[in-house]
């Protein structure tokens, strides 16, 4: 398997014409998307400037729910299809927070205090909501046919869509909140609000990769992913590990919820369907398994739907979401590891 860029690797062969040719389209969809960025940039630098702002305020997001979908993919290989919901709750649970609770109507100097507030109440929640899950559901299941947990976390989806549809937690209908934002508006964009993301969102990838790679937890989060049968004969807690891999990806669901709030000022129960597809597409783009690929197929997808839909020569936002998926289509056709994944293959 590969679990967070570690991998095996494919048997080489004397003739290899089927990846050469997957390199050569590669190589040739890159060049065609150079063209097109640059023809956008030619044609109008002002929208163009404004897209590439918004595509990297909404890719840190993606990236950052992404990062929750591969960090459980590393290390039990479940795609956890409620992870994009689980957001949207979080998302309302900002909501009652921030407005409800705290008051805030303006994002300024004064709601630092709420703001750090509600990113730990909802980090909370999204931990112990995920955590759970992984107790009840996956746990039983782990070794069941993997259409059996694969079908559990689609039905927790549901679930968690049903939870936000009740009149006492959101309704089916679209909320508007009275979120106000000041400071300077470039091409269009507030620049307060993509500091934020970036504030809050780089900080807690820095943090994952060195949970990762520099701590005890991380390798034993590493060593489980790798064998779970070796882990417990060296002395690692497997249900633990395993636990605490769904704690992280639950509180970083919690904290792109909040960012998500502030940006957009809404909640719905369906943004999390729509929203975790795209995330959970840069997930596969980058390689899923590698913490890396999940944040650079984060910003990836961001920019081109941003400019797609604002550039000069973009096809427009009726077509944004078949672009998303077309990237994908392509990519698992000719490199179905992602941009950072190894190719592999399973013993049977």
């Amino acid at each position: 398997m590969t679990a967070w860029g570690v991998g095996g690797t494919r048997r080489k062969s004397v003739i290899r014409l089927g990846p050469l040719v997957g390199r050569i389209l590669g190589l040739a969809l890159l060049a065609l998307a150079a063209i097109w960025l640059g023809w956008n940039l030619v044609a109008d630098p002002t929208r163009f400037s404004g897209s590439v702002l918004i595509g990297l305020q909404n890719g840190l997001l993606y990236a950052l729910v992404a990062l929750g979908y591969t960090m459980v993919y590393g290390v039990i290989e479940l795609i956890n299809f409620a992870h994009g919901d689980l957001f949207m709750l979080a998302t309302i649970v900002a909501a009652a927070l921030m407005v409800s609770v705290f008051g805030v109507g303006h994002v300024g100097a004064a709601s630092v205090l709420p703001l750090v507030a509600a990113l730990v109440g909802c980090m909370a929640f999204g931990a112990a909501i995920n955590v759970s899950a992984e107790l009840f559901a996956y746990r039983r299941l782990r070794t069941a046919p993997r259409l059996a947990p694969l079908m559990t976390a689609v039905g927790l989806s549901f679930v968690f869509r049903g939870i936000a549809q009740q009149d006492y937690v959101n309704g089916s209908a679209q909320k508007n909140w009275p979120i106000e934002w000041g400071g300077p508006i470039v091409e269009g964009v507030y620049l307060y609000k993509l500091l934020l993301v970036a504030a809050v969102t780089i900080p807690l990838l820095l943090g994952m990769r060195f949970i990762v790679s520099r701590t005890r937890m991380g390798k034993a989060m590493r060593a489980v992913a790798q064998d779970q049968d070796a882990a417990r004969l060296v002395g690692i807690n497997v249900n633990g590990t395993i636990s605490f891999t769904f704690a992280l990806g639950g509180a970083l669901a919690g904290a792109a919820g909040v960012l998500y709030f502030l940006v957009q000022a809404q909640t719905y129960y369906d943004t999390g369907t729509q929203f975790g597809l795209i995330a959970f597409t840069a997930a596969v783009l980058g390689g899923i398994g590698n913490l890396t690929g999940a944040v650079v197929g984060g910003l990836a997808i961001g920019l081109i739907q941003s400019i797609n839909e604002g550039g000069a020569h973009g096809l427009g936002s009726n077509w944004s979401q078949s672009v998303v998926f077309l990237i994908l289509i392509v990519l698992m056709v000719f490199k179905p590891e992602g941009i950072f994944g190894r190719a592999s293959t399973e013993k049977v």
